[in-house]
């Protein structure tokens, strides 16, 4: 079988690599850190089999799986760190998963499972499990996000409660999260990658590796000489997108731009 490997973390894709490499009937025709280049190798490439983190910086999972041809859906892997409430809908759905980090005894029990499915799916059969796996975990997600309207964080010797929709610059530092209001620093502990889950009912930008901005606070925006975008909130703070987030935050851009008359 033909496989497409799909994850933005280097060290991920190279163990699923690894693990794939040692099946004698896998083939890895492909392997991106770039979803939507993934996007077009699955539409022309038409692997059997894909790899998909779920959690992308530039395009989630779900988000490239619900793009992909319904008439050519390829068996469908989601490796995920997801947490509970996820996992709970892997559980019960007909779609494949790895949850992150796995060993080689899990992926080998993940491909029985695919491997029967291979021999017997149809992409009909395909396309009814990937709905209505995709619909219960952004279900999931919603509930979390409306459950946690405000977030714990921690300035001076006090604590506070913060409310999600007043921070407007979440930075990573070391195991914390920076969050800026204002001219007011508070620190919690976090990994950006779960602060942002917090804040998913808030328009947050990731404009680089260590930096979700809150776009609903956004007030000026300007451009380097490189061409990186310089963003300033209502609180004063200037924070600046990296090299490899330009082209994302540019279509973000775009895509708030007035449309002429």
């Amino acid at each position: 079988m033909d496989v497409v490997i799909v994850d933005d973390e280097p060290a991920a894709r190279r163990t699923v690599r690894e693990c794939c490499e040692r099946e004698p009937d896998l083939r890895v025709i492909g392997e991106f850190g770039e979803p939507r280049a993934a996007l077009e190798a699955i539409r022309s490439q038409r692997p059997h089999v894909v790899f998909l983190d779920i959690q992308m910086d530039s395009m989630s999972g779900m988000a490239l799986a619900r793009a992909l041809d319904p008439e050519h859906l390829p068996l469908i892997v989601f490796v995920t760190a997801y947490d509970h409430y996820a996992l709970e809908a892997f559980e019960v759905s007909a779609v494949d998963y790895l949850l992150k980090p796995f060993d080689d005894a899990r992926f080998r029990e993940t491909m029985v499972r695919v491997r029967r499915r291979h021999q017997t799916e149809g992409s009909f059969d395909r396309q009814g499990a990937l709905a209505a796996l995709l619909e219960q975990l952004e279900r999931g997600a919603r509930l979390q996000a409306d459950a946690q309207p405000r977030v714990l964080a921690e300035a001076g010797s006090r604590m506070h409660m913060l409310d999600v929709s007043q921070v407007e610059v979440v930075e990573a530092d070391r195991n914390y999260v920076r969050l800026t209001i204002g001219r007011e620093i508070f620190h919690a502990r976090s990994t950006l990658q779960q602060a942002e889950k917090s804040f998913q009912t808030q328009p947050m930008l990731r404009i680089s590796r260590s930096c979700l901005v809150n776009m609903s606070h956004v007030k000026e925006i300007s451009r380097t000489p490189r061409g990186d975008f310089i963003l300033v909130v209502a609180g004063g703070t200037t924070v600046t997108s990296s090299e490899g987030y330009r082209e994302p935050v540019r279509h973000y851009l775009e895509r708030l731009k007035l449309a002429p008359a």
